[in-house]
């Protein structure tokens, strides 16, 4: 994974001029572009047909939808080769899903990935490549964990205690790949894959009787945080699938805040510059050094957040068996949803589903099918993905140059006609 491409878009980051990277609008609160400055006639307001350009929308679209396609082919192919009917697994893989129980457990799993690829895609929106949300959450878990296995608060207080210790320490130790890149210029891309060691060292120091966890005495063999406390457990709603956990509508607010950040405030227009091009942000007098810090800042945050589903609703504990993979999981659905807040929806849905329904394909009833075909396809997703967006990339620069030089055409023969008539 490189940066020499915007992670939103895959438009280049460098090089990019500054009317590219004012492409998303002006500044919310108008202190520049205004209109008439300089002799500058005042810009056109955008029509409904160009705000809703279909044509726009349906390559948006065409990128993840080829994926998961080339996807489907590839494993077919592969269940093909294994002397499986993918049709077959297809098929069980489906009847589970579209099941009140699979429903619910799909939800369960997709509220979880979609909090991992909100920690990543806000990075990348910014052209910071947080490869670290594993270590973060890992490491906000488990002082969410110790906090609330010592403290017995009333509910409305407890609850809103864990998840900001949880967010306070995923944003601090983010915060240290920001200040190594600000301040030393080192790539945050290894700053965080070797502060997800780190941080595993961490909970291995900390995870132990007489520290974070309890002496010895307890009747199981594990090392584990004590429980956290009743007051600590997230609300739930029993439906007839199941348990659906409450957390998901701390996912919903998360999008939505995300969604409103970056299209409605001044600080979202300077990241998404920013992450355009740094020269053109520093131009307009985006501090980006701040920029980064922020980013960085938040985008653990976020991060700190997503082992809270499990300790708050499933487990009630931090132990050795603590589910790991989640953050890398989460940049696959942030890469798949092309780090938008609605995309990622589809996104997490996609893969909690693959996960869940996934889980029905090794019993024997249904046709022993190997569970790995799975995995093969999430990630054959994650690669295709990056091939499609691609092909679209360039399948819209040929369409934009064509448009060009059809307008082009138009004003040259008019001009023509009326030099004629003249």
């Amino acid at each position: 994974m490189t940066s020499s491409h915007s992670a939103d878009d895959g438009k280049p980051a460098d090089g990019t001029s500054a009317e590219g990277a004012f492409a998303d609008g002006p500044p919310s609160d108008g202190s520049a572009g205004a209109p008439g400055q300089g002799g500058a006639p005042a810009p056109a307001k955008p029509t409904a047909a160009k705000r809703f350009d279909g044509e726009r929308i349906a390559l948006g679209l065409a990128a993840p939808v080829l994926a998961v396609l080339l996807s489907l082919v590839i494993c077919s192919v592969l269940l093909l080769v294994s002397g499986k009917n993918p049709f077959d697994a297809f098929d069980v893989m489906l009847t589970y899903g579209t099941k009140s129980d699979g429903q619910v457990l799909t939800l369960n799993r997709a509220t979880v990935y979609y909090l991992a690829a909100a920690a990543a895609a806000f990075g990348f929106r910014m052209n910071l490549f947080n490869i670290g949300v594993e270590g973060q959450y890992r490491i906000a878990a488990l002082f969410a964990a110790y906090v609330g296995g010592q403290m017995d608060l009333p509910a409305v207080i407890q609850i809103p205690l864990l998840l900001v210790t949880a967010m306070l320490v995923g944003g601090l130790w983010a915060s240290i790949a920001g200040l190594l890149k600000v301040y030393r210029g080192v790539s945050e891309v290894i700053s965080t894959i070797m502060l997800n060691a780190i941080a595993s060292a961490v909970v291995g120091l900390l995870l132990v009787p007489g520290i974070f966890a309890p002496e010895k005495g307890t009747t199981t063999n594990s090392i584990q945080t004590d429980p956290v406390s009743a007051s600590s457990h997230f609300f739930s709603i029993e439906t007839a699938g199941g348990t659906l956990w409450g957390f998901i509508v701390i996912a919903v607010i998360v999008g939505v805040l995300f969604q409103f950040t970056l299209n409605r405030t001044r600080f979202g227009f300077d990241l998404r510059a920013t992450g355009r091009s740094e020269t053109a942000a520093t131009a307009s007098g985006v501090n980006v050094k701040r920029m980064v810090l922020i980013s960085m800042a938040v985008s653990g945050a976020l991060a700190g957040l997503i082992g809270l589903p499990d300790l708050l609703q499933n487990s009630f504990y931090y132990g050795q068996s603590f589910q790991a993979g989640l953050g890398f999981t989460g940049i696959a659905v942030a890469l798949l949803g092309r780090n938008s807040p609605i995309g990622m929806v589809f996104s997490a849905l996609l893969f909690a589903f693959l996960d869940v329904s996934g889980t029905q394909l090794p019993l024997p009833q249904n046709g022993a099918f190997p569970f790995e075909i799975v995995q093969v396809m999430q990630g054959t997703i994650v690669i295709c993905v990056v091939v499609a967006y691609e092909l679209v990339r360039r399948y819209g620069l040929k369409r934009q140059q064509q448009k060009v030089g059809a307008e082009l055409a138009a004003l040259a023969a008019s001009t023509a006609k009326k030099e004629v008539s003249a």
